[in-house]
Protein backbone atom coordinates (compact mmCIF):
# COMPACT_ATOMS: atom_id res chain seq x y z
CA UNK A 1 0.00 0.00 0.00
CA UNK A 2 1.50 3.34 -1.02
CA UNK A 3 1.49 6.46 1.17
CA UNK A 4 -1.49 8.00 -0.65
CA UNK A 5 -3.65 4.89 -0.12
CA UNK A 6 -2.54 4.48 3.50
CA UNK A 7 -3.22 8.10 4.42
CA UNK A 8 -6.60 8.21 2.66
CA UNK A 9 -7.74 5.00 4.36
CA UNK A 10 -6.52 6.18 7.77
CA UNK A 11 -8.21 9.57 7.39
CA UNK A 12 -11.57 8.12 6.35
CA UNK A 13 -11.49 5.79 9.36
CA UNK A 14 -10.86 8.62 11.82
CA UNK A 15 -13.65 10.14 13.90
CA UNK A 16 -14.39 12.69 12.59
CA UNK A 17 -13.33 11.75 9.07
CA UNK A 18 -10.60 13.80 7.42
CA UNK A 19 -8.57 13.86 4.22
CA UNK A 20 -5.04 15.32 4.01
CA UNK A 21 -5.14 18.57 2.03
CA UNK A 22 -1.69 17.89 0.56
CA UNK A 23 -3.39 15.39 -1.77
CA UNK A 24 -5.46 18.10 -3.46
CA UNK A 25 -2.66 18.71 -5.93
CA UNK A 26 -2.85 16.11 -8.66
CA UNK A 27 -2.71 17.53 -12.20
CA UNK A 28 -6.38 18.60 -12.18
CA UNK A 29 -6.11 19.94 -8.63
CA UNK A 30 -3.07 22.04 -9.48
CA UNK A 31 -4.92 23.58 -12.43
CA UNK A 32 -7.95 24.31 -10.25
CA UNK A 33 -5.76 25.98 -7.64
CA UNK A 34 -4.28 28.20 -10.35
CA UNK A 35 -7.85 29.30 -11.10
CA UNK A 36 -8.51 29.93 -7.40
CA UNK A 37 -5.50 32.23 -7.20
CA UNK A 38 -7.00 34.45 -9.93
CA UNK A 39 -10.44 34.75 -8.32
CA UNK A 40 -11.43 38.21 -7.04
CA UNK A 41 -12.39 36.73 -3.66
CA UNK A 42 -9.02 35.01 -3.18
CA UNK A 43 -7.05 37.97 -1.89
CA UNK A 44 -4.06 36.01 -0.51
CA UNK A 45 -2.10 35.65 -3.76
CA UNK A 46 -2.78 39.23 -4.85
CA UNK A 47 -1.60 40.69 -1.53
CA UNK A 48 1.49 38.52 -1.28
CA UNK A 49 2.53 39.37 -4.85
CA UNK A 50 2.11 43.05 -4.03
CA UNK A 51 4.29 42.79 -0.93
CA UNK A 52 7.02 40.94 -2.82
CA UNK A 53 7.00 43.55 -5.60
CA UNK A 54 7.17 46.41 -3.11
CA UNK A 55 9.78 44.88 -0.80
CA UNK A 56 12.00 42.88 -3.15
CA UNK A 57 14.97 45.25 -2.72
CA UNK A 58 14.61 45.28 1.06
CA UNK A 59 14.56 41.47 1.01
CA UNK A 60 17.66 41.37 -1.23
CA UNK A 61 19.52 43.67 1.12
CA UNK A 62 18.46 41.63 4.16
CA UNK A 63 19.89 38.48 2.55
CA UNK A 64 23.17 40.26 1.92
CA UNK A 65 25.87 40.01 -0.76
CA UNK A 66 27.31 36.57 0.04
CA UNK A 67 26.37 33.54 -2.12
CA UNK A 68 23.21 31.75 -0.99
CA UNK A 69 20.76 29.03 -1.98
CA UNK A 70 17.04 29.73 -1.96
CA UNK A 71 14.80 26.80 -1.04
CA UNK A 72 11.18 27.36 -2.13
CA UNK A 73 8.88 25.04 -0.15
CA UNK A 74 5.59 24.61 -2.02
CA UNK A 75 6.86 26.45 -5.08
CA UNK A 76 3.78 25.74 -7.21
CA UNK A 77 3.84 27.82 -10.39
CA UNK A 78 6.74 29.90 -9.06
CA UNK A 79 4.85 33.13 -9.78
CA UNK A 80 5.81 34.66 -6.43
CA UNK A 81 9.40 33.49 -6.25
CA UNK A 82 10.03 34.70 -9.82
CA UNK A 83 9.61 38.27 -8.55
CA UNK A 84 12.65 37.73 -6.34
CA UNK A 85 14.55 35.72 -8.95
CA UNK A 86 14.27 38.49 -11.54
CA UNK A 87 15.37 41.09 -9.00
CA UNK A 88 18.35 39.07 -7.81
CA UNK A 89 19.52 38.58 -11.40
CA UNK A 90 19.49 42.34 -12.02
CA UNK A 91 22.16 42.64 -9.35
CA UNK A 92 24.13 39.63 -10.60
CA UNK A 93 23.50 37.90 -7.28
CA UNK A 94 25.26 34.55 -6.81
CA UNK A 95 22.51 32.11 -5.79
CA UNK A 96 21.02 28.66 -6.42
CA UNK A 97 17.27 28.01 -6.57
CA UNK A 98 15.83 24.78 -5.15
CA UNK A 99 12.03 24.57 -5.61
CA UNK A 100 10.19 21.82 -3.69
CA UNK A 101 6.57 20.84 -4.39
CA UNK A 102 4.34 17.84 -3.76
CA UNK A 103 3.01 18.08 -7.34
CA UNK A 104 5.47 16.55 -9.79
CA UNK A 105 3.50 18.04 -12.67
CA UNK A 106 3.63 21.60 -11.31
CA UNK A 107 7.31 21.22 -10.51
CA UNK A 108 8.27 19.92 -13.96
CA UNK A 109 6.40 22.82 -15.60
CA UNK A 110 8.17 25.31 -13.31
CA UNK A 111 11.63 23.89 -14.01
CA UNK A 112 10.99 24.01 -17.78
CA UNK A 113 9.83 27.62 -17.52
CA UNK A 114 12.89 28.56 -15.47
CA UNK A 115 15.21 27.01 -18.05
CA UNK A 116 13.57 29.11 -20.77
CA UNK A 117 13.16 32.38 -18.86
CA UNK A 118 16.24 32.29 -16.62
CA UNK A 119 18.83 30.01 -18.24
CA UNK A 120 21.52 31.55 -16.03
CA UNK A 121 19.82 30.37 -12.81
CA UNK A 122 21.16 27.21 -11.21
CA UNK A 123 17.78 25.54 -10.53
CA UNK A 124 17.08 21.99 -9.39
CA UNK A 125 13.56 20.84 -8.51
CA UNK A 126 12.53 18.27 -5.89
CA UNK A 127 9.11 16.60 -5.80
CA UNK A 128 7.70 15.40 -2.49
CA UNK A 129 6.63 16.30 1.02
CA UNK A 130 8.45 19.11 2.85
CA UNK A 131 9.20 16.91 5.84
CA UNK A 132 10.71 14.22 3.64
CA UNK A 133 12.68 16.43 1.28
CA UNK A 134 14.10 19.38 3.20
CA UNK A 135 16.89 17.56 5.03
CA UNK A 136 17.79 15.60 1.88
CA UNK A 137 18.36 18.63 -0.34
CA UNK A 138 21.89 18.91 -1.79
CA UNK A 139 22.91 21.97 0.19
CA UNK A 140 26.30 23.55 -0.43
CA UNK A 141 27.80 24.24 3.01
CA UNK A 142 29.58 27.40 1.92
CA UNK A 143 26.32 29.10 0.93
CA UNK A 144 23.82 30.82 3.20
CA UNK A 145 20.38 29.16 3.14
CA UNK A 146 17.25 31.20 2.53
CA UNK A 147 13.99 29.27 2.86
CA UNK A 148 10.74 30.55 1.33
CA UNK A 149 7.45 29.27 2.74
CA UNK A 150 4.88 31.50 1.05
CA UNK A 151 1.14 31.43 0.41
CA UNK A 152 0.29 31.20 4.12
CA UNK A 153 0.88 27.46 3.76
CA UNK A 154 1.81 27.42 7.44
CA UNK A 155 -1.92 27.94 8.05
CA UNK A 156 -2.67 24.44 6.76
CA UNK A 157 -1.06 23.07 9.93
CA UNK A 158 -2.59 22.89 13.40
CA UNK A 159 -0.74 24.94 16.03
CA UNK A 160 1.16 21.86 17.23
CA UNK A 161 2.00 20.84 13.66
CA UNK A 162 3.15 24.37 12.79
CA UNK A 163 5.49 24.47 15.78
CA UNK A 164 6.86 21.02 14.96
CA UNK A 165 7.38 22.05 11.33
CA UNK A 166 9.25 25.23 12.30
CA UNK A 167 11.50 23.26 14.66
CA UNK A 168 12.18 20.83 11.83
CA UNK A 169 13.16 23.64 9.45
CA UNK A 170 15.24 25.41 12.10
CA UNK A 171 17.17 22.22 12.82
CA UNK A 172 18.13 22.05 9.14
CA UNK A 173 19.48 25.60 9.18
CA UNK A 174 22.53 27.26 10.69
CA UNK A 175 22.91 30.58 12.52
CA UNK A 176 22.28 33.51 10.15
CA UNK A 177 20.28 31.37 7.69
CA UNK A 178 16.89 32.94 6.90
CA UNK A 179 13.23 31.99 6.59
CA UNK A 180 10.75 34.18 4.67
CA UNK A 181 7.26 32.99 5.61
CA UNK A 182 3.76 34.19 4.70
CA UNK A 183 0.90 34.64 7.19
CA UNK A 184 -2.70 35.54 6.46
CA UNK A 185 -3.85 37.90 9.21
CA UNK A 186 -7.18 37.93 11.05
CA UNK A 187 -9.58 40.41 9.45
CA UNK A 188 -13.24 40.87 8.43
CA UNK A 189 -14.78 37.35 8.64
CA UNK A 190 -16.80 37.96 5.46
CA UNK A 191 -13.63 38.67 3.48
CA UNK A 192 -11.96 35.51 4.80
CA UNK A 193 -14.94 33.23 4.24
CA UNK A 194 -15.49 34.44 0.66
CA UNK A 195 -11.92 33.43 -0.20
CA UNK A 196 -12.73 29.79 0.63
CA UNK A 197 -16.29 29.69 -0.71
CA UNK A 198 -16.13 31.67 -3.95
CA UNK A 199 -19.22 32.58 -5.94
CA UNK A 200 -17.92 30.74 -9.03
CA UNK A 201 -17.72 27.40 -7.20
CA UNK A 202 -14.07 26.78 -8.10
CA UNK A 203 -13.10 26.04 -4.48
CA UNK A 204 -15.98 23.58 -4.27
CA UNK A 205 -14.68 21.85 -7.42
CA UNK A 206 -11.15 21.88 -5.99
CA UNK A 207 -12.28 20.03 -2.85
CA UNK A 208 -14.46 17.55 -4.74
CA UNK A 209 -11.58 16.80 -7.09
CA UNK A 210 -9.88 14.91 -4.27
CA UNK A 211 -12.82 12.48 -4.21
CA UNK A 212 -12.45 12.12 -7.98
CA UNK A 213 -8.76 11.36 -7.49
CA UNK A 214 -9.59 8.71 -4.86
CA UNK A 215 -12.12 7.17 -7.27
CA UNK A 216 -9.48 7.00 -9.99
CA UNK A 217 -6.43 5.88 -8.02
CA UNK A 218 -8.09 3.64 -5.41
CA UNK A 219 -10.96 2.35 -7.61
CA UNK A 220 -13.46 3.93 -5.23
CA UNK A 221 -17.09 4.76 -5.97
CA UNK A 222 -17.67 8.14 -4.31
CA UNK A 223 -20.89 9.59 -5.75
CA UNK A 224 -19.52 13.12 -6.13
CA UNK A 225 -22.89 14.80 -6.63
CA UNK A 226 -24.05 13.67 -3.16
CA UNK A 227 -21.34 15.67 -1.37
CA UNK A 228 -21.77 19.33 -0.42
CA UNK A 229 -18.83 21.72 0.08
CA UNK A 230 -19.03 23.78 3.26
CA UNK A 231 -16.59 26.41 4.57
CA UNK A 232 -16.68 28.02 8.00
CA UNK A 233 -14.62 30.64 9.87
CA UNK A 234 -14.25 31.06 13.64
CA UNK A 235 -13.22 34.65 14.44
CA UNK A 236 -12.27 33.66 18.00
CA UNK A 237 -9.65 31.11 16.99
CA UNK A 238 -8.83 32.31 13.46
CA UNK A 239 -9.56 28.84 12.05
CA UNK A 240 -11.08 28.76 8.56
CA UNK A 241 -12.04 25.17 7.76
CA UNK A 242 -13.44 23.38 4.72
CA UNK A 243 -15.62 20.26 4.75
CA UNK A 244 -17.34 17.91 2.34
CA UNK A 245 -20.68 16.73 3.72
CA UNK A 246 -22.53 13.60 2.62
CA UNK A 247 -26.11 14.58 1.79
CA UNK A 248 -27.37 11.04 2.38
CA UNK A 249 -26.46 7.83 4.17
CA UNK A 250 -24.17 5.78 1.95
CA UNK A 251 -21.31 3.29 1.88
CA UNK A 252 -18.30 3.98 -0.32
CA UNK A 253 -16.13 1.13 -1.59
CA UNK A 254 -12.36 1.55 -1.91
CA UNK A 255 -11.98 -1.25 -4.43
CA UNK A 256 -8.19 -1.23 -4.67
CA UNK A 257 -7.94 -1.68 -0.90
CA UNK A 258 -10.81 -4.10 -0.36
CA UNK A 259 -12.32 -1.67 2.18
CA UNK A 260 -15.61 0.19 2.53
CA UNK A 261 -16.42 3.40 4.39
CA UNK A 262 -19.89 4.16 5.79
CA UNK A 263 -21.30 7.70 5.88
CA UNK A 264 -24.30 8.75 7.92
CA UNK A 265 -26.56 11.36 6.34
CA UNK A 266 -24.92 14.80 6.75
CA UNK A 267 -21.67 13.33 8.04
CA UNK A 268 -18.69 15.56 7.24
CA UNK A 269 -15.15 15.01 6.02
CA UNK A 270 -12.70 17.64 7.26
CA UNK A 271 -10.76 18.74 4.17
CA UNK A 272 -8.57 21.69 5.06
CA UNK A 273 -7.54 24.12 7.77
CA UNK A 274 -6.51 27.64 6.71
CA UNK A 275 -5.45 29.31 9.96
CA UNK A 276 -5.47 33.10 10.30
CA UNK A 277 -3.06 34.80 12.67
CA UNK A 278 -2.51 37.81 14.88
CA UNK A 279 0.93 39.41 15.17
CA UNK A 280 1.55 38.19 18.75
CA UNK A 281 1.06 34.57 17.68
CA UNK A 282 3.40 35.04 14.72
CA UNK A 283 6.16 36.37 16.98
CA UNK A 284 5.61 33.51 19.43
CA UNK A 285 5.86 30.96 16.60
CA UNK A 286 9.21 32.45 15.58
CA UNK A 287 10.73 32.49 19.05
CA UNK A 288 9.47 29.04 20.05
CA UNK A 289 10.68 27.60 16.73
CA UNK A 290 14.29 28.69 17.07
CA UNK A 291 14.10 31.90 15.04
CA UNK A 292 14.59 35.60 15.72
CA UNK A 293 12.16 37.98 13.97
CA UNK A 294 14.06 40.40 11.74
CA UNK A 295 11.34 42.30 9.87
CA UNK A 296 7.66 42.14 8.94
CA UNK A 297 6.44 43.22 5.51
CA UNK A 298 2.70 43.98 5.20
CA UNK A 299 0.21 45.24 2.63
CA UNK A 300 -1.13 48.78 3.25
CA UNK A 301 -4.34 47.48 4.87
CA UNK A 302 -2.58 45.08 7.23
CA UNK A 303 -4.37 42.02 5.86
CA UNK A 304 -1.32 39.90 5.02
CA UNK A 305 2.18 39.63 6.43
CA UNK A 306 5.51 38.32 5.17
CA UNK A 307 7.86 37.67 8.09
CA UNK A 308 11.63 37.48 7.70
CA UNK A 309 13.22 35.42 10.47
CA UNK A 310 16.82 34.53 11.20
CA UNK A 311 17.94 31.19 12.61
CA UNK A 312 19.19 31.76 16.16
Amino acid sequence: MNAFAANILAGLNEKPKRLPSRYFYDEAGSELFKKIMTLPEYYLTRLELGILEAERESIRQAIGPEPFEMVDLGAGSGEKSKILLRHFLRFETDFRYLPVDISENALSILVRELQLEFPEIKAQGFAGDYFQNFRELPFQPERRRVVLFLGSNIGNFSDAEARSFLHYIANGLRPKDLLLIGFDLMKDPDVILAAYDDSSGVTREFNLNLLTRINRELHADFDIKTFKHWATYNPLTGACESYLISAREQTVSLGALGQSIHFDAWEAIHMELSQKYDRHTIEDLALSGGFQPIRNYEDPDGHYLLALWGRV
